[in-house]
């Protein structure tokens, strides 16, 4: 995609790039979206820079730990949730764009940090609890 999702290159990328990128027809060509990769490259680069990697950032904001919840059924689970809109709150205030409390959810989802499979799903006790191995850290401790 972007120079490999490489943050460092993609932070870079001048405005000719993101022009070429726009005639590109192998990616959604939304001026808004492809720009906000760039700032979200930028923005990713401070968190790593504060937190030590962007990992500990975010699995801070789960107390280091998936969160495990077993809804009987497709409606019991959330498109977001209290996390989520706190973090997608402090991800904008960061300068990060596109992340509202549904993305952040689903990001959560896909990493691991929320796991809300069906109760009768037949992954849902094969997937591992996972745990942040790093230095904790609390979203209360951002003031």
């Amino acid at each position: 995609m972007f120079h490999d999702f490489d943050p460092q290159r993609v932070a870079r990328m001048p405005a000719r790039s993101i022009e070429k990128l726009l005639r590109d027809p192998g990616i959604v060509r939304n001026r808004l979206k492809v720009a906000s990769a760039v700032a979200n490259a930028r923005a990713f680069l401070e968190v790593r820079k504060e937190f030590g990697s962007f990992a500990r950032y975010a699995w801070g904001w789960v107390g280091g730990r998936s969160r495990v919840r077993r809804p009987r059924a497709l409606a019991g689970i959330p498109p977001s949730d209290a996390v989520s809109a706190a973090w997608s709150r402090d991800l904008k205030r960061r300068g990060f764009r596109f992340v509202g409390p549904t993305i952040v959810y689903a990001h959560m989802q896909a990493t691991g940090m929320v796991n809300d499979h069906l109760e009768g799903c037949w992954r849902a006790h094969r997937i591992p609890e996972y745990r942040w191995k790093g230095e904790p850290w609390t979203p209360e401790a951002l003031g």
